[in-house]
């Protein structure tokens, strides 16, 4: 693949990246606590890696030419959406003291979380499928499942540097804004919950 190809590609994927959902809401709500920022974000990347995973070894087609599978994947990320948005609305991240450590809480789960809320969803799972193979092609030195990799690795990067922005801008300028914090939680909670909604939505007028 030439170096052209590549930051095309990445001009490309950084639209997707920089455009607010539920990836956002989940590196903001981490933000918010002050708290495990890196696990959310590391969370969040290793679902992508996954899904990659899956789409250069060709099991993303196989997938998304079965219908109950799709229908499967794009019900439980929705239904996981919609859980954690309900969960915000109800209690919202609020900032937390240094020296409070919350018994519910822990890196582990908020990786946890975090891998579940990307990697459940459907409509990352379709940009990987669809974005990905256009962007190769078949006279590169590479074979395709590494070019498949590498694409998908680039946009994972760049997840990685956008979300980490987004944690600690929530960090820094909501940690002394108790009020503010929590309505940016709310306002997390209520776009995990829209976009839930709204997949179930897809799903039932689709057919």
């Amino acid at each position: 693949m030439t170096a052209a190809a590549l930051f095309s590609f990445w001009a490309f994927s950084m639209m997707f990246v920089l455009t607010p959902g539920a990836d956002w809401a989940y590196a903001m709500s981490a933000g918010i606590r002050g708290r495990y920022i890196f696990s959310a974000v590391f969370g969040l990347l290793l679902g992508y890696v996954v899904l990659t995973a899956i789409v250069a070894a060709g099991i993303g087609i196989l997938i998304s030419g079965n219908h109950l599978l799709m229908l499967l994947l794009a019900t439980g990320g929705a239904l996981y959406l919609i859980w954690l948005g309900i969960g915000m609305l109800r209690n919202p991240p609020g900032p937390v003291a240094e020296d409070h450590t919350s018994p519910n809480e822990s890196w582990y789960k908020v990786a946890l979380q975090g891998s579940l809320v990307s990697g459940l969803n459907p409509k990352a799972f379709m940009f990987f499928l669809a974005f990905l193979p256009p962007f190769t092609t078949a006279t590169a030195s590479w074979s395709m499942p590494i070019q498949l990799f590498a694409l998908g690795m680039i946009h994972t990067m760049s997840c990685s540097v956008v979300y980490l922005l987004v944690g600690i801008g929530a960090r820094l300028v909501l940690s002394a804004r108790p009020a503010a914090a929590r309505f940016v939680g709310r306002l997390s909670g209520v776009i995990m919950l829209g976009l839930g909604i709204f997949l179930i939505y897809r799903q039932i007028t689709s057919g």
